[in-house]
């Protein structure tokens, strides 16, 4: 764990590339665990963290988890698109056991409780010169952020009515890199179950939905299916790029 970086996704980035080496082998020392799949790095804070879109993700020490794993997935490339949704439905699973919270999913894979969002993750990946492609899987999870910390429409575990020991920082860090390794593991034994996983725990299939696009306009509709890319279908059409507003 470092108390402060730019951002975790970035400072791992910078590690795979081999633009880092020293930093990374001081900062992440101890952490190239998770089972052995990857290297992991936790921050107390980041002064430019991202989330989906370029959106900034910011909390004070100690008010949650802002992690990031880099990892090279044994798939081809073309099947990576499904990543972020099994990220995604693996931590929902972990928040649902541990903490006993009634988590949902928005598409792609925001973790959301009663429409306000407790979880952010954000899957990149690293092009490393003759090697494999890596992938840089960093989230970001309100743990003990109190209501005035927090942006409009976001909620924490301890707002949240989690159980006690599920704020334990560490214990859940712990749980969580152990469930997302083990979903990583079976959706590279069988890519084909992760859409179905993902299906049954994806609160914006059904619902109505504003869809905003890069280009600034918007599309109302009904989401009625996340395609076998990863996409989500809006009256018939499919979007891959794009802000999903659950409408009421």
């Amino acid at each position: 764990m470092v108390e402060e970086t730019d951002s975790t996704n970035a400072a791992l980035a910078r590690i795979a590339r081999g633009e880092d080496t020293a930093r990374g082998e001081d900062t992440a020392r101890g952490e190239d665990t998770a089972r052995g799949r990857g290297r992991v790095l936790v921050a107390e804070r980041q002064t430019t963290g991202r989330g989906r879109l370029d959106r900034s993700w910011e909390s004070r020490p100690g008010a949650g988890l802002t992690v990031s794993l880099l990892l090279q997935p044994r798939l081809p490339m073309s099947l990576f698109g499904w990543l972020p949704m099994v990220v995604g439905t693996s931590l929902l699973a972990t928040l649902r056991e541990v903490a006993a919270v009634p988590a949902v999913l928005k598409w792609p894979n925001d973790v959301l409780v009663d429409d306000a969002k407790l979880a952010g993750i954000l899957v990149e990946v690293v092009q490393v010169p003759l090697s494999s492609p890596s992938v840089i899987i960093g989230f970001g999870l309100n743990v003990m952020a109190e209501r005035d910390e927090l942006p409009e429409r976001s909620t924490s575990l301890l707002l949240s009515g989690a159980l006690p020991a599920a704020l334990d920082r560490t214990e859940l860090l712990g749980v969580v890199l152990a469930d997302l390794v083990g979903a990583i593991t079976g959706w590279e034994a069988d890519p084909q179950a992760a859409r179905a996983e993902y299906l049954r725990v994806c609160a914006t299939i059904g619902r109505r939905v504003r869809v905003e696009l890069p280009d600034g306009s918007a599309v109302l509709g009904t989401a009625t299916d996340v395609d076998p890319d990863g996409r989500l279908v809006v009256n018939g059409r499919p979007y891959s790029a794009a802000d999903i507003v659950h409408l009421r």
